[in-house]
């Protein structure tokens, strides 16, 4: 017995997916479903119950599949530990963030990192919020950066910064002249919201009952970039985090203005799979990004 051959079980019985399983480790299904086989006939009991749709773990396979997690996590907390005591920064770094995490952010900081520990690479992906909880869950990848980050369900958070939430609209729109809005001055208007979904759009909901706004919604999309585009043609407006439109901005296709008397922001934070064990590598990659919101907060309070 190997420790492959225990992996591709524990993944099989987390994704519930011999398929799924089986592509995590670069493996068959038909080997995936072996190496399950090979443990039964190790053990000499059936360890999933095929039966059943999706299959269910028999309570032998229950018993094992702990048995068999707490092993590799021990292997995985070992080999953390001797990477540690040799200082060692290398190997791979699987991220995933959402789109509008940025583009430009992400990779500036993947290559900052990557100069600072040439030994290391980071595998970075940008996939929507709920895929993200997926791979992170699935341990697709280590490491997930979204908005709102949520805990539980096999989920830790690690917060990592807010960010300003704006009004923007186009640059002729009879708001874009205002150095503040007031929400009164919202009712009524044109509103391209996120998708109902979304924990963005939950807050902006929330925030226009709390204040009593009531705004008419002409569309929405489940990503910041199809929301901006839409901005730029005239159909109306929307409350955007502020680093996302920058760009825009200074190029005078948008413009942005800062809500009165409310304090709305985006939280910005790193989720991973509870008892994963951090290797010195995705340990430097955290501080990493912690170092770079930690400037931008100093930037961002010698502008005012």
């Amino acid at each position: 017995m190997n420790l492959e051959t225990l992996k591709v079980f524990c993944d099989v019985v987390r994704c519930q997916s011999f398929s799924r399983g089986a592509a995590l480790n670069k493996v068959s299904q038909s080997a995936a479903s072996q190496a399950v086989h090979q443990l039964e006939q190790f053990f000499g009991v059936q360890l999933i119950d095929r039966s059943k749709r999706p299959f269910l773990l028999t309570p032998e396979g229950q018993l094992c599949h702990e048995g068999m997690r707490d092993v590799l996590d021990r292997f995985e907390e070992t080999q953390s530990r001797i990477q540690s005591l040799r200082g060692e920064i290398n190997g791979i770094v699987r991220v995933a963030a959402i789109y509008s995490i940025g583009l430009h952010d992400m990779s500036q900081a993947m290559q900052e990192f990557m100069t600072r520990y040439p030994k290391a690479r980071v595998r970075l992906e940008f996939l929507r919020w709920n895929r993200v909880y997926e791979a992170v869950l699935d341990d697709a990848v280590d490491l997930g950066v979204i908005s709102y980050p949520g805990e539980g369900k096999g989920i830790s958070a690690i917060p990592l910064r807010d960010e300003a939430m704006v009004l923007v609209c186009h640059p002729e729109h009879r708001l874009a002249r205002l150095k503040r809005v007031s929400l009164e001055e919202l009712r009524g208007e044109d509103f391209v919201a996120f998708d109902k979904d979304l924990a963005i759009q939950r807050e902006l909901d929330r925030f226009f009952r709390q204040h009593q706004v009531a705004v008419r919604i002409v569309m929405s999309f489940d990503n910041i970039e199809t929301i901006k585009q839409a901005i730029e043609i005239g159909s109306g407006i929307s409350i955007l985090p502020e680093p996302t439109v920058r760009k825009e901005i200074q190029e005078g296709r948008l413009a942005a203005i800062p809500l009165a008397h409310a304090e709305l922001r985006r939280p910005i934070g790193i989720v991973y799979r509870q008892r994963k064990i951090f290797t010195p590598t995705m340990n430097k990659l955290i501080e990493l990004l912690r170092e770079g919101q930690a400037k931008a907060a100093m930037a961002g309070a010698a502008a005012k």
